[in-house]
């Protein structure tokens, strides 16, 4: 008898203790910022915000925006970062990764305004390729392993057409909206003018600088790689 109530015991001690791991598991950060300067914002589903600082965790459901000559370089914990541009505006809108199930990894956000840079985790990298997306309003950016950086402009750009611009440093992505698909290597620069419009290659970098998290301190025009600070530098990235 006194067996038989230690086996149910330990089965209850093993079903709780499961039942609080798998807890552990849904409500886990996705990200932490490592680095971070300025004003940065977390929006959450019911509508509540709050300002983050360094080490602050951000959650599925989560909508950040950098102010002005602000950033945040966030640590997912499949390993990948992503640095939120100034003046940004993205949406965690998915995230799944569990070491030991990659057959369940996913990996979406959209970005709403702005850019950002990103070393992409091994959410797509390993099992499914199209775990991870990258959405904006005009295209989805799938990835095969890579360095990648994507800015949106609307009449905010300097000198730029309004659309979406992507740079790729290392990897492959795909780039593709309701008009078409196009590929993107190494050294290649893509644009992207509406969701209607097919993406194309361009013949070279359009003319975005240099973005460095130092370029956010003081009046946050910093230095850039063409050594000076053309129009509309506040908002541009890659």
């Amino acid at each position: 008898m006194q067996l038989i109530q230690s086996l149910k015991l330990t089965s209850a001690t093993l079903i709780a203790a499961a039942l609080l791991f798998s807890a552990d598991l849904a409500f886990a950060a996705a990200a932490v910022v490592t680095n971070m300067n300025g004003t940065i914002s977390a929006q959450k589903a019911d509508g509540s915000v709050r300002l983050l600082s360094q080490k602050s965790e951000v959650n599925v459901g989560d909508v950040l925006t950098t102010e002005k000559n602000s950033f945040a370089r966030l640590k997912f914990t499949d390993g990948g970062e992503i640095t939120v541009r100034p003046e940004t505006t993205i949406t965690i809108d998915n995230y799944t990764f569990e070491e030991t199930r990659p057959e369940q990894d996913s990996f979406v956000f959209g970005l709403l305004k702005g850019g950002f840079r990103t070393i992409t985790g091994l959410v797509g990298k390993r099992g499914n390729r199209d775990a991870y997306r990258a959405n904006s309003p005009t295209a989805t950016i799938g990835i095969r392993g890579t360095d990648y950086g994507s800015l949106l402009c609307h009449a905010n750009c300097g000198k730029l057409p309004d659309g979406q611009y992507i740079d790729v440093k290392q990897g492959k992505i795909n780039v593709s909206n309701r008009a078409g698909a196009l590929d993107v290597e190494v050294g290649q620069f893509a644009y992207v003018k509406d969701a209607d419009t097919a993406p194309v290659l361009l013949p070279g970098d359009p003319g975005l600088p240099e973005f460095r998290e130092e370029d956010t301190a003081g009046n946050g025009l910093g230095t850039f790689i063409t050594g000076v600070v053309p129009e509309g530098a506040g908002c541009y990235v890659n």
